[in-house]
């Protein structure tokens, strides 16, 4: 069984991460990357079937592509923290010629990153043609994605949605961050998406919600639920519903802290609604 305590120590810490990454630099983007934290945190800590050692062929484990890139501080962060590199390069984040990008990148072989991503609407096309390799390689093993509601507003989506269903590409997961915002406002208020439910399935796709993306229980039941439909003819699409800013106070609920980092006082304020757990780097 899961230790959930641990589980949600690591997740306080990540926040810390989180916090201090963008803190440091003045720049970044927190509010997704803290409402991503239990997703991140139960999938390469639970739910993910990976390897002690990292190499880019990925045959024989799950795979993961993080199609909004822009959340670079909670995967560095994770990645981290789940021993791909030394958490002390998280202090590296956003500087000239460090591997930890704003942007996730691959040129400079940053363990646990397996494409450069940010271009919003190409990791759904990338996830499934990792997919297919694995069918073709008769490699059993399931590749997973996250994808921001905002960023479905990208017509590559469905054309790619579309696709996945039409193939049978039936060991993928893709997740859609549900938080309802994004850099210019409420999603509602950019450009409306209507049922995202609907669509999915309408597409194709055996559709999951979890309620309460923030709750690492729901998160791992959920992903469970997931993997069990798995191989049964259709691609899945979880759609998991997450409060922007998760964790601390005044960056939730508002597209304010999609892309803005935190000042001193700011900081130490949400580090003190995160107190330290695993230690910080």
């Amino acid at each position: 069984m899961p230790n959930i305590k641990h589980l949600e120590d690591i997740c306080t810490q990540v926040r810390r991460d989180i916090l201090r990454q963008v803190h440091k630099v003045n720049s970044g983007h927190p509010g997704g990357s803290l409402g991503c934290t239990e997703f991140f945190v139960a999938l390469y800590n639970e739910i993910m079937d990976r390897k002690d050692t990292f190499d880019m062929d990925g045959i024989g484990e799950d795979l993961f592509f993080l199609s909004n890139g822009h959340i670079s501080p909670v995967y560095y962060s994770v990645l981290a923290r789940a021993g791909y590199f030394p958490v002390e390069e998280l202090n590296t984040f956003r500087l000239i010629d460090s591997r930890l990008q704003g942007h996730p990148t691959t040129h400079e072989g940053l363990p646990g990153v397996r494409i450069a991503s940010g271009s919003l609407g190409q990791g759904m096309s990338v996830a499934i043609g990792a997919a297919q390799a694995k069918k073709l390689n008769n490699d059993d093993k399931l590749v997973y994605s996250l994808h921001g509601d905002g960023e479905l507003q990208e017509g590559q989506n469905w054309e790619a949605i579309m696709y996945a269903a039409g193939k049978k590409v039936d060991n993928l997961i893709s997740t859609v961050d549900l938080n309802g915002q994004q850099i210019d406002g409420a999603t509602d208020d950019v450009l409306p998406m209507g049922d995202i439910k609907a669509k999915f399935e309408a597409f194709g796709w055996t559709v999951l919600e979890i309620e309460d993306g923030n709750n690492l229980e729901a998160v791992l039941s959920g992903m469970a639920k997931a993997k069990a439909e798995t191989g049964k003819g259709k691609p899945v699409c979880v759609l998991l519903k997450t409060v922007m800013g998760n964790g601390v106070d005044f960056m939730m609920h508002t597209h304010a802290w999609h892309g803005k980092a935190p000042n001193d006082e700011q900081l130490a304020e949400g580090l003190a609604q995160n107190p330290e757990t695993l230690g910080d780097y």
